[in-house]
């Protein structure tokens, strides 16, 4: 009987040292999230300083096809949404729910990434738009480019948590990781409003 409570004791300070653990990543991953919000923010604030700066170059009203661009915004904002609908069957233990709006989620992000890879090969093989053709282009480049391979590297997280989401299930550890993704989704969906209206409608309009 002593035994058994003894066992009962070391299990249930276990799981509070696991679950101490996964908040402290939590914590972590919150702090992470921060010092890209500074990111981004000095990206947007180098942009909005040199964005007229087009040295005899192409202007943003002659680069910007907006079609495309409406087009890129529709599948990530989709994507956020199946990101959400991943954490709702998760939260009803449901993993096939879980992994498919993930693929979904996979899906729609890669494609974001391939319209996105495909706007950057136009500019520089059609426009003569490189990063290095003005102080415009470059602050372009990089903002837009470090939201592009914020996603990519978002994809990469996403697809190796499927694998371990097949193999270990819906454990404390996966349930952690998937709402942190998902989160990293959303706040990649917000930055890309921020891109869409300052970069792209400010420059055509």
């Amino acid at each position: 009987m002593a035994h058994a409570a003894a066992n009962g004791g070391h299990d249930a300070h276990a799981h509070d040292h696991e679950h101490d653990h996964e908040s402290l990543k939590t914590f972590g991953f919150w702090i992470f999230l921060i010092t890209d919000v500074i990111l981004f923010g000095s990206l947007f604030a180098t942009y909005m300083v040199l964005h007229q700066n087009t040295n005899g170059g192409p202007t943003p009203e002659e680069l910007f096809k907006m079609p495309g661009i409406i087009a890129e915004t529709f599948i990530l904002l989709t994507s956020s949404f199946t990101s959400g609908l991943a954490v709702l069957g998760m939260n009803k233990g449901n993993m096939k729910q879980l992994i498919g709006w993930l693929i979904v989620t996979v899906i729609l992000g890669a494609s974001f990434v391939g319209l996105e890879v495909s706007e950057f090969v136009t500019m520089v093989n059609h426009e003569g738009a490189s990063i290095s053709t003005s102080a415009f282009l470059s602050g372009f480049f990089a903002l837009v480019g470090t939201h592009g391979l914020h996603v990519s590297v978002g994809l990469i997280w996403m697809i190796g948590l499927i694998l371990q989401l097949r193999r270990r299930g819906i454990t404390a550890v996966t349930k952690r990781k998937v709402e942190i993704i998902s989160l990293y989704w959303h706040f990649l969906d917000v930055v890309w409003i921020f891109v869409f209206t300052i970069v792209y409608l400010m420059g055509v309009m």
